[in-house]
């Protein structure tokens, strides 16, 4: 299980006095409100930013953080990722699971048949869709409605699916 977990991805600078304009890859943007901390992923090392402001544009989340005042001091860290560690996490209902925690779990049909791998997770307007790699189908897309998934199990790393007819 991995022990951070990311909550956005910064695109740009917004205004010239040291906020970024971030894309959220969370389910609930407005998480931002309350977080406190996040960790930048420079991919080299990390850094440890406090939030000071958070504003609202769009599919944006607009951050200021605690210490960085000019746009020269946050254009190197365009296309960083900011990350969580596990326990800041939004605590999940039941049912829901974390994308990062399940990417390349095995899937098997409802026989026990290996079917693949998970390889993605696509958010749609409906409901979100499995990218499953199968090494006889290729990739498949897989609805995660209650009539194709039918377990997820994150300790064992493995999904049992329903193959409805037309999946494959």
């Amino acid at each position: 299980m991995e022990k951070m977990l990311k909550v956005g991805v910064i695109t740009s600078t917004h205004g010239i006095r040291g906020e970024v304009k971030v894309f959220p890859t969370t389910d609930d943007p407005g998480r931002f409100k309350v977080l406190k901390q996040v960790i930048l992923d420079t991919g080299k090392d990390t850094l440890q930013l406090e939030i000071e402001n958070v504003k609202f544009f769009k599919q944006f989340v607009i951050l200021k953080f605690k210490g960085i005042d000019n746009i020269n001091d946050v254009e190197r860290y365009k296309r960083c990722a900011l990350l969580v560690e596990r326990q800041d996490a939004v605590p999940l209902e039941d049912g829901e699971y974390f994308v990062a925690d399940m990417l390349g779990m095995k899937v098997q049909t409802e026989d026990g048949e290996l079917f693949g791998t998970l390889a993605d997770v696509m958010e749609t307007g409906a409901n979100d869709v499995y990218v499953i790699a199968s090494p006889a189908h290729g990739e498949v897309l897989v609805p995660a409605i209650r009539e194709c998934i039918q377990n997820i199990d994150i300790e064992q790393g493995m999904m049992t699916i329903h193959l409805m007819e037309g999946l494959i």
